[in-house]
């Protein structure tokens, strides 16, 4: 297992007591070093040859820093060594795994596959982002609709997706969707 992130400057450096934008500049490949405790390499230098699967996981930094989802919504831009990444897995035939924001990436790169991000209805306030599954369809792709404990096979392409934090779920159920998307991904390396 190796870490990647791109060596890009952060779309905005958010303080996450107070939920706004501090103003400080900071990088992504640095940021991703002090989560992951320094193993980590430019997402530049991967070689998919080294590898049986990659996972994707979500979370605002993919729709800020990954791609542009949260200012564009569909018409977003996929970093380029993200879009080359998920391109060359596709391309070696091995699994992509994206859970919580990150199926948007597969919609974007991958036109007619199949994800998730749970509901495509705000059912009991626990999908409050239920419009991305309409965003993915306007983008050509299929939603299916998966409870937080589930994930989608898009067995055509290879692609295993969860909602994760896109439903407003106890963190045990959001572990137990992620599990069954690693166990899915796992099956198709």
């Amino acid at each position: 297992v190796k870490i990647f992130a791109p060596n890009i400057e952060q779309r905005d450096v958010v303080n996450h007591l107070k939920g706004s934008p501090t103003g400080e500049k900071r990088n992504v490949l640095v940021e991703s070093a002090r989560l992951a405790r320094g193993d980590i390499q430019d997402l530049a230098e991967l070689k998919v040859s080294e590898f049986d699967a990659v996972i994707f996981p979500g979370g605002f930094g993919v729709a800020k820093n990954l791609c542009s989802w949260a200012v564009d919504g569909k018409d977003c831009t996929v970093n380029e060594h993200v879009r080359a990444a998920l391109q060359a897995f596709h391309s070696a035939k091995k699994p992509i795994g994206l859970c919580c924001i990150s199926p948007v990436l597969a919609a974007k790169v991958f036109p007619g596959c199949e994800v998730t991000v749970g509901q495509d209805k705000n059912v009991d306030g626990r999908f409050p982002d239920a419009e991305t599954a309409s965003a993915i369809a306007e983008l050509g792709c299929k939603h299916v609709c998966k409870n937080v404990n589930e994930s989608h096979v898009d067995k055509a392409n290879k692609i295993v997706t969860t909602c994760a934090f896109m439903c407003k779920a106890p963190l045990h159920e959001i572990f137990d969707g992620i599990g069954t998307m690693i166990e899915e991904v796992l099956k198709l390396a």
